[in-house]
């Protein structure tokens, strides 16, 4: 059975850094696509990260190239979703999703990709 659980989410100051976990149990890294979501008040979910086959490829939404990084640690089943240089734009719910091995660059950054999610953390930027 799949579970995922974030954690990690606080808030912080435009400018700072945080990093958030998704422990992943039931998981294969090599065998998924492990990916970050987000949803602001009144807007829908969208695509921020994936790791496709444990860092084979890597994705990111256009809007946090430079500052966030997705990456995973086999021994420990976590996700890691490394967020710097924030934004109050950037205050959302983030959520960790997990779903099959194979996708097309443009079938990971959609909802449809993943079969499993997790209840989310909060993430507020203050300006």
């Amino acid at each position: 059975q799949v579970q995922l659980v974030e954690s990690g989410g606080r808030l912080v100051q435009a400018g700072d850094s945080l990093r958030l976990s998704c422990a992943a149990s039931g998981v294969t890294f090599s065998s998924a696509t492990m990916g970050w979501f987000r949803q602001a008040p009144g807007k829908e979910r969208e695509f921020v990260a994936a790791s496709q086959r444990n860092g084979e490829m890597i994705h990111y939404v256009d809007f946090v190239k430079g500052r966030f990084t997705i990456s995973t640690d086999n021994a420990k089943n976590m996700v890691y979703l490394q967020m710097n240089s924030l934004r109050p734009e950037d205050t959302a719910v983030y959520s960790c999703a997990a779903g099959p091995a194979w996708g097309t660059t443009a079938t990971v950054r959609t909802t449809r990709q993943y079969n499993y999610w997790g209840q989310g953390t909060q993430v507020t930027v203050s300006s």
